[in-house]
């Protein structure tokens, strides 16, 4: 599973980023605009929820419980400092789905007893999309980790994040996470729609 991440960038808009990798076949977005106000992310969303539904796309707006809520988009991904994920659940009732971010094995396991639908684990590298960047976790964190929460009873799907790039997948994959998220390999690719389709190739390969 592939999921997109949005970021500013010097080349698209948001709006053409979104187009650009639901053409390349992604079906899972989260809308991501750490610098704007309420009323810049609420436009934003608006512009892309309609192609998100003609072609079958998960739409998650990142951190903003609030707007996920008034837009109706299918779920929230929330970062470490951001609602805590029972009142999250409890906003947003029963069918959103919600994310959260994890570095370690504790924070995941931490999660056990609350209804949450997936982790966003990393980074795996470092990246510039993020200001403030926990500790990266390279392939042997990911399999260190995911074999301790498994062992601990965690069934949560985790996905891989930060920095990876298309020659990564099959060692990322191999760690036992269900996806991945990218945000700069594909934005900064010479054309993020052919390199969407090759992230999803070798996902399906994998």
């Amino acid at each position: 599973m592939l999921q997109f991440i949005t970021h500013p960038s010097d080349k698209y808009t948001i709006a053409e980023e979104v187009k650009m990798v639901i053409e390349g076949g992604c079906k899972w977005v989260q809308l991501r605009m750490k610098d704007a106000s309420y009323d810049e992310l609420k436009a934003t969303a608006e512009e892309i929820i309609p192609s998100c539904k003609e072609n079958d796309v998960i739409l998650i707006i990142d951190d903003n419980v609030e707007l996920v809520k008034e837009l109706r988009v299918h779920g929230v991904h929330l970062g470490k400092e951001d609602m805590a994920p029972a009142k999250a659940r409890e906003y947003l009732g029963p069918h959103a789905i919600i994310g959260v971010t994890a570095n370690t094995a504790a924070d995941i396991t931490a999660m056990r007893g609350i209804d949450v639908d997936y982790i966003g684990l990393g980074p795996f590298r470092h990246t510039t999309t993020k200001k403030k960047l926990s500790p990266t976790l390279g392939i042997e964190g990911y399999r260190d980790i995911i074999s301790e929460v498994r062992k601990a009873g965690s069934e949560l799907p985790v996905v891989a994040i930060g920095g990876i790039t298309l020659d990564d997948i099959d060692d990322i994959m191999s760690t036992g996470v269900q996806g991945i998220a990218v945000s700069g390999a594909i934005i900064n690719a010479p054309d993020p729609v052919e390199y969407t389709r090759e992230i999803i190739a070798r996902l399906k390969r994998d």
